[in-house]
């Protein structure tokens, strides 16, 4: 009898042992299944171009806009001075010279400048060759032109070519090379036709993509020009020129090496000083916020866009030298190609300081400058 009731009761306790364990195992996997609160994600990294810009006073991000025509007198206190953005080179800055002087030269710019600066020369080969048009530098002679490369040897030859120049620069301290010319042009009596490609659209695109793609990985500084493209207009060395063809004829012809070129990575756009208007029947394109907004939100372009020289006489008919550089910073422009820095550089640190142009204008472009130096391994970034 006390047998029977020890196993009744063993009986009756098992089940609610067994409940008692599933409730435990239950609660662990509950406490298991609660959600935990996530980690906030980590801040994000600063941008090195902005830290570097905040670090420069409003005078020294201005500056950083302009790329100046080099001085023949006095261009180590200039650059010491106003810690400008560039200098660009021309053909008096080596008629004469040797690679070593040159070299020694540039390097003196750079000592000078508080920011590295941007050195540009145009060398696109052909009727524009500020560098090897003297022996000293090209015993060979003069690069030849896009045209007539292709002639000799197609596309692998322009990437020869391209490859020879950004040697040659490079070990001078160039490090922007203003080419490669996009503009479409079939008509040898256009005045662009000489330094463009000659082909049509699909062929001038892949020319500017070989290009751009041989420049990036030599580690030159490359700019696309003229932005919206030339077409058959007349040279704005010496005059206004007037653009009437339909928006149309852009999009499917004069936008699409542009368009080429930026997807291959190019860093910089020069806007030309054509009255284009379709745009903008007003003002010159380098001065149009309209045409700035068509590159900037059209072609999706977020380098550096700069104006073609402010004291070309298509810009000096139309406005003054200050009022040039101030409308070209208004219009969306990161850097002014200027033959006249002073004046024109002053005219923009007024502007910042009455209020025509809100500082943080210059900051936005003082930051592209700098972003394109540190993509050229100028400064740390």
């Amino acid at each position: 009898m006390k047998k029977r009731l020890l196993c009744l009761l063993l009986a009756l306790a098992l089940p609610l042992g067994l409940c008692a364990c599933g409730d435990t195992a239950a609660g662990d996997d509950a406490a298991a299944a609660a959600p935990s609160t996530p980690e906030p994600p980590p801040p994000p990294e600063p941008d090195p171009a902005e830290v570097y810009v905040d670090s420069l006073t409003p005078a020294q991000q201005a500056a950083q806009l302009f790329f100046a025509r080099c001085p023949d007198v006095g261009a180590v206190d200039l650059a010491a001075q106003y810690d400008i953005g560039g200098y660009i080179l021309f053909g008096r800055d080596f008629e004469g010279q040797t690679p070593e002087s040159v070299t020694q030269t540039i390097q003196s710019y750079q000592d000078a400048a508080a920011t590295p600066m941007l050195i540009g020369v145009d060398e696109e080969g052909g009727t524009v060759t500020r560098v090897s048009a003297y022996g000293a530098f090209r015993p060979a002679g003069r690069f030849q032109s896009p045209q007539a490369l292709f002639a000799a040897g197609g596309l692998d030859r322009i990437t020869e070519d391209t490859a020879e120049k950004d040697a040659l620069l490079s070990s001078l301290g160039i490090n922007v090379n203003l080419a490669p010319v996009c503009d479409v042009s079939t008509d040898p009596a256009d005045f662009i036709y000489a330094r463009a490609f000659g082909q049509d659209a699909a062929a001038t695109s892949d020319y500017v993509r070989t290009v751009v793609g041989q420049m990036e990985a030599d580690g030159m500084g490359m700019v696309l020009k003229h932005f919206p493209g030339y077409g058959s207009n007349a040279d704005t060395h010496t005059g206004i020129a007037q653009d009437d063809r339909p928006l149309g004829q852009f999009r499917e012809v004069d936008f699409l090496p542009f368009a080429a070129g930026i997807e291959a990575g190019a860093q910089a756009v020069l806007v030309c000083h054509n009255i284009v208007s379709c745009m903008d029947d007003t003002l010159p394109a380098s001065l149009s916020p309209a045409v700035h907004d068509i590159l900037r939100d059209e072609l999706g372009f977020d380098g550096v866009v700069m104006t073609d020289d402010l004291v070309m006489q298509a810009i000096t008919d139309y406005t003054g030298d200050a009022d040039a550089a101030v409308l070209a910073v208004q219009a969306g422009n990161d850097m002014l190609i200027s033959s006249d820095f002073v004046t024109q550089y002053n005219a923009v640190l007024a502007a910042v300081e009455d209020g025509t142009i809100d500082a943080d204008r210059i900051r936005q472009s003082a930051v592209r400058v700098v972003r394109w130096k540190m993509q050229l391994g100028l400064i740390d970034g």
